[in-house]
């Protein structure tokens, strides 16, 4: 009995002890897991704030993208059916035999059917339109709606992308709103990647076993086993590490997305930021531009072959890139044909007939349409005033600009064809010139044109812009506006002296010569300057004063300083194509000094209005005496040193300018105008040696090839208030201020030019002055280099300017 008693207690004993030892190894065993839940949880939190704060912010960075003018059809425009469909293949539209989706139309003759493409501008939406519009006489004819509806007075095109500005990190992307995601790609997306994307909660247990299963039996990858959720993480917050760690880490962080986020929310950001292929250094992402860079299709206009083979890509961009692969390519694609014939996507008929369509790839497709590096100069110069650099680089900014592509492309043809005849003609080497250009709008200041260089699309120094070179008898019109701005002084039949001038030049004289070294006498004023003269054009400058001809030259829109010297008179400034398009733009005008501007407007990502560039319009000189000045000019064009010109001019075309020429030949200008354009073209050479062309025999002749095959409007014939059409010295409606008619009837009347500046200015130092007497000017030595610019003032001219 005792021994039992003491078993019993050697029993007790030891179940006492192991529940002891079970408690402690239990809680050795719970603290960890709590530890571990509580580590879990905590790095769920930890995950759970960088899944939103990434979800919640700034998603993307952006690329501003960069768009030209549209193109505005309405009745009576002048455009020719080539110009047209010009327009429509820069644009990327097809012709078809009958439209039917926006992008395509038709063309039978003269007759257009057009189905045009929806867009966003600035100031509001343009519809899809399906139009008819018909072409006579280079002009649009009727404009109508092709369905039935009210015809429209005006409509605007699409915008043409001539640029963007990538992120730092060379992304680029389309966005695309759910509503706007294709129900065949979302369909193709499920049947391939993720068939039961609308019922799980991040991870798919099932869809992982189903999809081994069904690339077993087709011996090849033919479907994902991570879900859309899962892979969107992996792209979005992860790398492609191929590790344990990072499979669970995705999966955790996916898990959470679910539940912070609906399945339509995360499908967007899904399609918005898979990777589907690099382009250079720039990276593909997103269905939407994808389809654009492999199609050159918006994303609702793709077909079931199309939509098949980017899904396909999905799986392996680099290997499956048909561009350099394309048998994987297809092979892939079939494969998501069948797949979209299983969960009944598409019929089985249609996929026979998508299996047999070629890839379908086009060249050039989601890169800007053109290549404009010397307009897009100008255009960041501008911005970078306004814009950090890194907004521009994530903003997703939307710039419109002022670039006209039909003026663009006029002058693109024209510049490298026109320098290979003068080369030709003048026994040059071949690439021996070179030249720049500027076409501005008269009346809104806007640049609708930049040529820095012969060559289109090269991004090398930027002559337009950045290249200053003396301007010759440029100057000119401006010194004879200033005159006719005294009506009591001056009159276009006004008589000057074309005398010799001689004035001290330090230890020698500056004595200034015609080209023909003959002395004219007496010369009416707008004789003078349509020939040229330039004694008569220093001893008028004489007499106005030297400070005021520089006084105008600023109003007109000179940025850089100006030596306040005689030499001034005859073209001893420098400038850039750009900046003598500001002083002319302003002649053009009617004395009505328009900065010039490369923008329209910006706006943000959701088409917010950000800085506005409104037209900014100054009265900076008497519109009548600009009207006079004009009328003079237009003698040049008839009768002058530009009769070239106008014996190339169709019947009631007018157009005025000034051509311009320096010491030994060279720098050849022509500076002109419409009545709605406003043009400057430079000839020369980069080293600065002469090279034989006048303004005449140069720069007028590359001028003139853009602007005559330009729709232009002539100048405009009704005077100003104040000016009175009278005929005076033979001639029929010479254009006076008020009563000044009266003094002229004689032809000499007015205060001719002394030879002395007015109010007893004292003459500086004068530098050795270009001269010119149609188009030629002897060789003195060669003019002083130009000055350092100067920023005087506060728009943005002066960031061009001043560099």
């Amino acid at each position: 009995m005792a021994s039992k008693r003491r078993a019993g207690s050697r029993g007790r004993r030891h179940s006492r002890r192991g529940f002891r030892l079970g408690t402690l190894l239990f809680g050795w065993l719970l603290i960890p897991a709590v530890g571990a839940s509580v580590a879990v949880t905590l790095y769920g939190i930890h995950l759970d704030r960088v899944v939103r704060d990434k979800f919640e912010g700034q998603r993307w960075a952006l690329p501003a993208r960069v768009w030209a003018r549209p193109l505005e059809l309405y009745a009576g425009r002048r455009l020719s059916p080539d110009q047209f469909e010009s327009e429509l293949k820069r644009l990327n539209y097809r012709a078809v035999a009958s439209p039917r989706t926006q992008g395509q139309y038709q063309r039978l003759g003269d007759r257009f059917q057009v189905r045009t493409r929806p867009f966003q501008f600035w100031d509001g939406a343009e519809p899809e339109r399906h139009l008819t519009v018909t072409f006579a006489d280079g002009q649009v004819e009727t404009l109508t709606d092709a369905d039935g509806g009210p015809d429209p007075a005006l409509v605007r095109l699409d915008a043409m992308l001539i640029a963007s500005i990538y992120p730092t990190h060379n992304e680029d992307r389309v966005l695309v709103r759910r509503q706007d995601l294709p129900e065949l790609l979302i369909k193709t997306l499920m049947a391939v990647e993720d068939r039961n994307f609308y019922r799980h909660i991040g991870v798919d247990p099932k869809g992982i076993l189903r999809a081994a299963v069904s690339n077993l039996q087709a011996g090849a990858v033919v479907e994902g086993a991570s879900t859309l959720t899962q892979q969107l993480v992996k792209n979005f917050y992860l790398n492609a590490d191929r590790t344990f760690e990072r499979k669970i880490k995705e999966a955790y962080m996916a898990f959470l997305l679910e539940r912070r986020y609906g399945k339509d929310e995360i499908l967007e950001a899904y399609a918005n930021e898979i990777y589907l292929g690099q382009d250079g250094s720039r990276a593909i992402h997103g269905f939407g531009l994808a389809s654009q860079f492999f199609f050159n299709l918006p994303l609702d206009e793709l077909d079931a072959a199309k939509t098949a083979l980017l899904v396909g890509m999905v799986q392996a961009p680099s290997s499956l890139d048909p561009r350099r692969n394309p048998e994987a390519a297809e092979r892939r694609r079939n494969l998501v044909l069948d797949l979209m014939v299983r969960d009944g996507v598409i019929s089985e008929a249609e996929a026979t007939k998508a299996k047999r369509a070629p890839l379908g790839i086009q060249d050039g497709g989601g890169r800007p349409a053109g290549y404009y590096p010397d307009f897009i100069t100008l255009v960041r110069r501008q911005l970078q005033r306004d814009y950090r650099d890194e907004d521009l680089r994530s903003e997703g900014l939307n710039i419109f600009t002022t670039l006209d592509p039909l003026v663009q492309a006029a002058v693109e043809r024209s510049l490298p064809r026109k320098l290979a005849e003068l080369e030709q003609q003048n026994r040059m080497k071949a690439g021996t010139l070179e030249a720049a250009a500027v076409v501005t709008s008269v009346e809104q200041g806007e640049v609708l044109a930049v040529a820095g260089g012969r060559e289109p699309g090269y991004a090398g120094f930027n002559r337009a812009l950045d290249s200053v070179r003396s301007i010759g008898s440029l100057v000119k019109p401006p010194i004879y506006l200033l005159a006719l701005s005294q009506p009591e002084r001056y009159t276009l039949t006004t008589s000057l002296s074309d005398r010799p001038v001689s004035l001290p030049d330090g230890n020698k004289r500056w004595e200034p010569k015609n080209y023909d070294r003959r002395v004219h006498g007496s010369v009416q004023l707008h004789s003078a300057l349509a020939r040229s003269l330039n004694l008569a054009t220093v001893n008028l400058g004489l007499s106005l004063g030297v400070k005021n001809v520089v006084d105008t030259l600023y109003k007109m829109g000179a940025q850089r300083r100006i030596r306040v010297v005689p030499s001034v008179l005859l073209g001893a400034v420098s400038m850039s194509p750009l900046e003598v398009a500001q002083v002319y733009q302003t002649i053009a005008a009617g004395g009505y000094r328009a900065p010039l501007r490369g923008i329209r407007e910006v706006v943000d990502a959701q088409g917010r209005p950000l800085n506005r560039y409104p037209l900014a319009i100054e009265a900076v000189v008497d519109p009548r005496a600009a009207y006079l000045t004009t009328w003079a000019m237009q003698r040049v064009v008839t009768d002058g040193t530009a009769k070239w010109l106008g014996d190339q001019l169709p019947k009631g075309m007018t157009m005025a300018g000034k051509t311009g020429t320096t010491d030994e030949k060279r720098d050849s200008w022509y500076a002109g105008f419409s009545g709605d354009k406003v043009a400057v073209v430079w000839v020369g050479r980069d080293d600065n040696k002469p090279m034989g062309l006048t303004g005449g025999t140069g720069a007028l002749r590359v001028w003139g090839d853009f602007m005559l095959a330009l729709d232009n409007e002539p100048l405009p014939e009704s005077p100003p208030d104040g000016v009175v059409l009278a005929d005076a010295c033979g001639r029929r409606n010479v254009p006076f201020i008020g009563d000044s008619a009266k003094g002229a009837a004689s032809c000499g009347g007015g205060q001719g030019s002394g030879s002395r500046a007015a109010g007893g200015e004292s003459v500086a130092r004068a530098e050795p002055a270009p001269t010119e007497t149609r188009e030629e000017s002897p060789p003195p030595e060669p003019p002083p280099p130009p000055p350092k610019p100067a920023r005087t003032q506060n728009h943005f001219m002066s960031d061009f300017f001043g560099r």
